[in-house]
């Protein structure tokens, strides 16, 4: 028989964490994955019209559950962001490159329909990874 690595979990104060039944991020082992998260603060959409400011917080959002394992952005080593209009390209890409390029993470974009609230226009996951860093 073979040991499972322990598993933790966090939450955060997004509602749809409790709607939906999922956790904001999830270790095992050496990783720690972060659930697609939106620009919300205490439940309230920010930087509404505004695809940089909205990717800036919601990655905020996504590294501060990171932080609740120790890690930070030198530790990320995939981020996806997910956005409702490819227009917003340049924009979300900017902040995407304040935020980690001194990491350079593996990054995928993708344009989808829309999100269940209309007025987001960016949501983001990351993956991060426990071990030793450059």
């Amino acid at each position: 028989m073979t040991d499972t690595p322990a598993v933790r979990r966090v939450q955060s104060d997004s509602p749809w964490e409790e709607r939906i039944g999922f956790a904001r991020a999830v270790e095992v082992g050496d990783r720690v994955l972060v659930a697609g998260t939106m620009p919300l603060t205490d439940g309230v959409l920010q930087g509404e019209g505004d695809p940089y400011l909205q990717t800036k917080i919601a990655f905020g959002n996504a590294l501060e559950s990171l932080g609740q394992f120790g890690l930070d952005a030198g530790h990320v080593v995939r981020t996806r962001m997910y956005l409702t209009h490819a227009r917003d390209v340049e924009d979300v890409g900017r902040a995407h490159k304040e935020l980690f390029d001194a990491v350079r993470p593996v990054a995928t974009m993708v344009v989808v329909s829309g999100f269940v609230d209309s007025r987001v226009l960016v949501e983001v996951e990351i993956e991060a990874f426990r071990g030793d860093t450059p």
